[in-house]
């Protein structure tokens, strides 16, 4: 699988650009502030139907307009026809995603079909920020892996937002209706015990990719964990939301289940947030996105479908990364490891030394203001 095409109007800093790539690596280089991480943003809205770096869409509209589009076209080797993805947002309106010009009756019948992963100096907020950012790295992950998965957290998510409606109703002068709370429980205590168990048996599968690629990266100086922290072993569910409910109608959300687990970050036994390097966090989240690859990359993510690499997403690496790292992920791209390549830089002269041993199609693009032209 690889995106031929990319066509963008009104989003982020672009009026209008399009851009025809390389199969093998593509290269978007500008000054810092043209537009460059924009177009990889771009690319994750195709794959994923959402910003990477904005908390809402509305964001991603350019300043002055009322509606963004991102179209592109896919390549498939086995299908043998292209595929045209399109996903547009009109300010107060909903998003729209289609698939060869017919809307998808839900987002989540897209997430799957084309798989990419991102590194981006963000990457280490997995490591800084809460718990739900792990969360929501886990279950992107695991959702483009297993749609049994997703359906389930979509469920999960819709009851529990309900649940949290009716215990701040229940603060109000209307009173509180608990037989209505009692039945959103019975739904919901199936739901979450199904959750963590999935997420349990994902990580399994995880964690031993992850520490082959963390042990490749730091050279084995290290021994590095992932643990996911729930509140369910062991435990009804049914009866916790029970134990708790005064606290929570008290607060007015539901303070135990899934949606309160975590992911610990361990090295050495020790939390890698308070002891690791920045340069052992560096690794650590590289060695999940290596990871995340691996396993995309490994079968299909929808029954029917093809095998295919994900799209691979480099932002700013010769920037943020030393030259250790560099090399190792270079090393990956020279064997073929990854598929369709796209990466940012600030200097054309490093990025041709970088990859100058690399064999295969490179295409270079200039970024500047929100224009781009191939080089």
């Amino acid at each position: 699988m690889t995106l031929d095409q990319l066509h963008l109007l009104f989003f982020k800093n672009y009026d209008e650009a399009s851009l025809t790539f390389s199969s093998g690596i593509n290269c978007f280089i500008g000054d810092n502030g043209s537009g460059k991480t924009n177009l990889l943003d771009a690319i994750h809205y195709l794959a994923l139907t959402k910003s990477a770096f904005a908390s809402a869409d509305a964001q991603s509209i350019k300043q002055g307009a009322d509606f963004f589009v991102v179209k592109g076209k896919f390549a498939s080797a086995l299908e043998g026809h292209p595929e045209t993805i399109q996903v547009s947002l009109r300010s107060g309106q909903k998003k729209i995603i289609t698939h060869n010009k017919q809307p998808y009756d839900r987002l989540a019948d897209h997430i799957g079909r084309y798989p990419a992963v991102l590194i981006s100096p963000y990457d280490t907020d997995l490591i800084r920020q809460g718990s739900e950012e792990r969360r929501r790295y886990f279950d992107s992950l695991q959702s483009q892996l297993d749609h049994d998965f997703l359906e389930l957290l979509i469920q999960y998510n819709s009851l529990l937002r309900q649940r949290n409606a009716t215990l701040k109703q229940g603060s109000g002068s209307h009173g509180f209706d608990t037989l209505y709370l009692q039945a959103l429980d019975d739904q919901l205590a199936p739901l979450g015990e199904s959750l963590s168990e999935l997420r349990f048996a994902f990580l399994t599968e995880f964690l031993p990719v992850f520490q082959r690629h963390y042990e490749q990266l730091a050279e084995g100086r290290e021994q590095v964990v992932v643990e996911y922290k729930s509140h369910l072993p062991g435990q009804n569910f049914r009866h916790l939301l029970l134990a708790n409910e005064r606290r929570d109608l008290a607060l007015q959300r539901s303070t135990t289940g899934p949606h309160r687990d975590d992911f610990v970050f361990l090295m050495d036994g020790l939390p890698v947030k308070s002891f690791a390097s920045q340069g052992q966090q560096k690794s650590f989240v590289i060695a999940l996105k290596l990871a995340q690859f691996e396993l995309l990359a490994s079968r299909p993510v929808l029954t029917g479908t093809s095998i295919a690499k994900p799209l691979l997403l480099l932002d700013d690496i010769f920037d943020r990364l030393d030259d250790k790292r560099i090399a190792r992920l270079l090393q990956l791209v020279a064997d073929h490891t990854f598929g369709q390549v796209f990466l940012t830089d600030t200097n054309l002269q490093r990025t041709d030394q970088a990859l100058a041993n690399i064999e295969g199609d490179i295409r270079r693009f200039h970024v500047q203001a929100g224009m781009v032209n191939l080089i």
